[in-house]
């Protein structure tokens, strides 16, 4: 039994390959490939970006009575993945690159440009030295400028690089710290003085209280009240009447009694005998004493009350 993997195969001495039939293939035939998209495109149906890497299910085709050096030109199909509109594009082996042709717009790419450019000053250049020997020599001249001010900047930045190099960064370092110290020492002396000078303010501010509150709470001696004289009235002489005001004839005087009148009481047998007794003195009516004695201890009292304003006013017990 043979093996299910095997390489290679048994031809018999008899056998011809110009018998075995060949196929009649179309030369425009397609065949499905899975490829990424090579560069950044835009739709131009719907304007979606389709980015450089995505995947696709392409058509792929050999494009007729096109080649480059012998090597066949291949296009491709895609669909956009938003509307499915048809997108082609085909190699470039003369770039190595891919060109675009229908349904989308190549995104700018500004790499690619500078080195065609590039190219195509190099080329341009090349051509005008191969006729022309003194642009040759003008180019050798201006390479050779180009050279030594390239050289100059060179040396320029080598002597930067050594001044640089002397530079003692650990002094720059002490020094800095050092400076950051007494700048610190400086703010903290400020902060001390600034401190002191408002706790001093305060302890004299706080002085000045207690002093003014000192002599407010100084007690002043009282000078003793003068009590009037009730017979100072009578030993003072009689003064001259002075002439009456208009508004006094016409409204009349504030008052028609005399002044201290009622202070002078005429002293009879009858006072002597109750001031001898000691009664007792008759409570006012708006004095405490009555509402703290209650009703009965008054009402008790009520005919020793009686005899006392009998003896004392007897006018007013009638």
């Amino acid at each position: 039994m043979s093996e299910r993997k095997v390489l290679n195969k048994y031809y018999p001495p008899d056998f011809d390959p110009s018998k075995i039939p060949k196929l009649k293939l179309p030369k425009d035939r397609q065949y499905v490939v899975r490829l990424m998209a090579p560069f950044n495109m835009r739709c131009k149906t719907c304007g979606e970006y389709i980015y450089k890497g995505k995947k696709f299910n392409a058509r792929k085709e050999t494009v007729q009575n096109e080649s480059y050096l012998g090597l066949p030109i291949f296009r491709f199909y895609i669909k956009c993945t938003r509307c499915l509109a048809e997108i082609t594009f085909k190699t470039d082996p003369e770039n190595t690159d891919y060109t675009m042709e229908h349904g989308a717009t190549r995104n700018f790419q500004a790499e690619k440009l500078l080195e065609e450019e590039e190219k195509r000053v190099q080329k341009e250049r090349e051509d005008e030295e191969l006729n022309n020997p003194m642009k040759v020599l003008e180019n050798r001249t201006k390479d050779s400028k180009l050279e030594m001010e390239v050289l100059e900047n060179l040396q320029e930045l080598k002597d930067l690089n050594q001044r640089q190099a002397h530079v003692d960064f650990e002094a720059m370092l002490r020094q800095h710290r050092l400076s950051e110290e007494e700048r610190q020492r400086q703010e903290q002396e400020e902060d001390e003085r600034e401190t002191a000078a408002l706790v001093e303010e305060s302890r004299k501010r706080r002085l000045l209280e207690d002093s003014d509150s000192e002599e407010d709470t100084t007690p002043t001696q009282p000078q003793p009240a003068l009590r009037p004289n009730p017979t100072a009235i009578l030993d003072e002489t009689p003064k001259a009447k002075r002439k009456a005001e208009s508004w006094e004839r016409s409204v009349g005087a504030l008052g028609s009694r005399p002044q201290l009148s009622g202070l002078v009481v005429k002293k009879t047998g009858l006072d002597s005998i109750i001031s001898r007794r000691r009664a007792p003195p008759l409570p006012d009516a708006g004095d405490s004493r009555i509402s703290l004695m209650g009703p009965q201890k008054v009402w008790g009292r009520f005919p020793e009350m009686l005899q006392v304003l009998a003896l004392s006013e007897p006018h007013r017990c009638v």
